[in-house]
């Protein structure tokens, strides 16, 4: 499937709100016309090529099952919309289905560069973009995947996944510049457990903090009740010693929060004392209901992007986006960006790392020579309803990439 920025400026005297009836209505050049597609349905209609089309192509799991499918078409859908708000009449976005595998992915990266694309944009899991990434470096096309597993980022390949190192790293540095020394942290025993707990030791060090107590608990309720004990209890210790302990750290996410914080609370941590820091797993709408965690600071997007996207989005496609979508935005948006150079120019990797970075719907980021996305991130803290933001992202320098109702200032 092929989408033309041009056949979506057919529709920019239209009100935005219509714009999902625009997809279905509008000419392709080549003189197809395209339905947005059922993800279940594989590809559409493809348009004719043009001499001076500036080609790329997104990978998504289309087909796949369950909510993978449902992410992978809101995030085909976000990437439209960036072709709608963003104008480059020349760009064409080869949208592709990856089937969810990492076979899959190596066949739609094959298709789409023998069909002339310059970049490409996914996969979403880390197998699929290891798979694809020496076809890419071959043909010498970037690629802009949406993982966040580091082990696959580097010599072309560049992940726009949020890292929770970068958030480790920005909510422990705030906590210090905020006066607080004396951490405590309890993590889970699983593979981001394992992932955080580095980041959290070098965070503490680097500022100059102490790590007073740290406390490790299997992701089973039954098993979280003793850790959480024994770091309420090493808590009260080190304040009866008078070298009291003032940050609790406690990544985590929905999964594993819900049930943490009673156990936190009936363990006697007071929150009032002891303010309790996570990550960007914290960003969702309920934690508030935990007195434990009401107060705490974690470090996330800024929200205020996040909320004019998303309600845009709903406008046009009649539902809520799921957070990745904001990704694909992202990405069709710094591609459109950089496609008005001349060919050879546009996706050279001094382009994609240029030390200004890029600002979108998730705030500032720009991407090193490494293959990381650095981005930069709030610091929120949790309130009853929702949270606010503390301390707002600074920037790099770079042009926005969202269409100027979204912008945040």
């Amino acid at each position: 499937m092929v989408l033309h920025a041009a056949w979506f400026r057919c529709a920019s005297a239209l009100a935005l709100v219509v714009l999902g009836a625009v997809l279905a209505g509008c000419a392709i050049q080549g003189g197809a016309s395209l339905t947005p597609p059922d993800p279940g349905a594989g590809e559409g209609p493809r348009s004719g090529s043009r001499g001076n089309a500036v080609k790329v192509a997104l990978l998504l799991p289309l087909t796949a099952t369950g909510h993978t499918a449902a992410v992978a078409k809101a995030m085909k859908q976000a990437g439209e919309l960036a072709l709608f708000e963003i104008d480059n009449p020349a760009f064409q976005l080869i949208v592709k289905d990856d089937k969810s595998t990492p076979e899959g992915a190596r066949a739609a990266a094959e298709e789409a560069i023998s069909e002339g694309a310059e970049l490409i944009l996914g996969p979403l899991f880390a197998g699929s973009v290891q798979a694809i990434a020496p076809l890419a470096r071959q043909a010498r096309v970037p690629v802009l995947a949406f993982s966040n597993d580091r082990q696959v980022a580097g010599d072309g390949v560049y992940l726009l996944g949020f890292l929770p190192q970068q958030e480790v790293g920005r909510v422990v540095t705030y906590a210090i510049a905020q006066g607080h020394r004396r951490f405590a942290a309890l993590l889970p025993e699983d593979a981001y457990g394992k992932v955080v707990e580095p980041a959290f030791r070098n965070a503490v060090t680097q500022g100059g903090g102490v790590i007073a107590a740290l406390e490790t608990y299997p992701p089973a309720s039954n098993g979280m009740v003793e850790p959480a004990e024994r770091i309420v209890a090493a808590i009260t210790q080190a304040e009866e010693a008078q070298h009291p302990i003032d940050v609790l750290f406690v990544p985590g996410g929905p999964e594993i929060l819900p049930s943490l914080g009673p156990l936190l609370a009936y363990a006697g941590i007071d929150s009032q004392r002891i303010r309790l820091l996570g990550t960007g797993g914290w960003d969702y709408p309920n934690i508030g209901r935990e007195d434990a965690f009401l107060g705490g600071w974690y470090a996330s997007a800024d929200p205020r992007g996040w909320r004019q996207f998303s309600e845009r989005f709903a406008k046009t496609f009649g539902s809520s986006p799921p957070r990745l979508a904001s990704m694909a935005y992202d990405a069709v948006s710094i591609a459109i960006k950089l496609s008005s150079q001349p060919a050879g120019a546009r996706f050279t990797a001094a382009n994609l790392t240029r030390p200004t970075g890029f600002s979108g719907i998730d705030g500032p980021l720009r991407l090193l020579e490494s293959g990381i996305a650095e981005r930069g991130l709030a610091v929120l803290q949790v309130q009853s309803i929702g949270a606010k933001v503390v301390d707002a992202p600074s920037g790099f320098g770079g042009s926005m990439l969202s269409s100027p109702a979204s912008r945040v200032n």
